[in-house]
């Protein structure tokens, strides 16, 4: 099945969101917690294992993502990416750091981490990686597989700006609490699509800085891998 990028998913209106769903607790949300569930992981299912359809003409390939859960003191903080507006696939989009598998890479995990130092410039000493989630494919048939991980803080990004406009990070907790999770649905040649959103805006004490502050439209692959996390610490 063909179907067409969507270039302002924004404009999609929510049909629902998920705010009867509970939250992922604070005390399951600590590097602790995590460490522990990765080690010991429960049975689940993921439940968004793709977008559905796919582009004709795009074979198979894999690829992998570093979900980088930086150590705060408030709690765990993702770290995600802008990419740039010049780029032929998902410009402009929030992504996590990412790409393709190349041959040199003797896992997903060697993916991650190559591609995440490459675009941000995060060495790996400060990476701790924890675990894999479930296999996700993309409209464009990549099979993405995400690497969840603990990033210790201290260190500074040097953004490769050929793909990344900006770097910025977002209250775990946030992105575990259904109640930020909208459903969009829209029509295409006499068919249906949904995708799934978490808007998250920037905010701050500072009433200079709520001016400039910036809603981040988190989206497609990467929130649905993210509902996908919130399902396997819920599970």
């Amino acid at each position: 099945m063909s179907r067409p990028p969507l270039l302002n998913p924004q404009a999609v209106p929510a049909t629902s969101v998920d705010a009867h769903l509970p939250a992922i607790a604070p005390t399951s949300l600590t590097p602790a917690a995590l460490r522990k569930r990765f080690a010991n992981p429960p049975i689940w299912q993921p439940e968004l294992a793709g977008d559905g359809g796919l582009f004709a003409g795009h074979a198979p390939a894999a690829a992998a993502v570093l979900l980088p859960l930086v150590i705060r003191a408030d709690g765990l903080h993702l770290l995600l990416t802008r990419r740039t507006e010049h780029l032929r696939n998902h410009a402009g989009q929030i992504s996590l750091p990412g790409g393709r598998v190349e041959a040199q890479d003797a896992s997903a995990e060697a993916t991650a981490l190559r591609e995440t130092e490459e675009e941000l410039g995060l060495p790996r000493s400060f990476i701790e990686v924890l675990g894999r989630l479930p296999v996700y494919t993309t409209v464009t048939a990549f099979q993405v597989t995400p690497v969840v991980a603990l990033v210790s803080p201290g260190f500074e990004l040097e953004l490769d700006q050929g793909e990344v406009s900006e770097a910025f990070e977002v209250p775990l907790q946030f992105l575990m609490t259904p109640a930020h999770h909208q459903h969009h649905l829209f029509e295409f040649a006499g068919g249906q699509r949904q995708f799934l959103s978490m808007p998250w805006r920037n905010s701050s004490s500072d009433p200079d800085a709520q001016l400039k502050a910036q809603e981040y439209f988190i989206w497609g692959a990467t929130a649905a891998m993210l509902r996908n996390f919130y399902r396997f610490l819920g599970a």
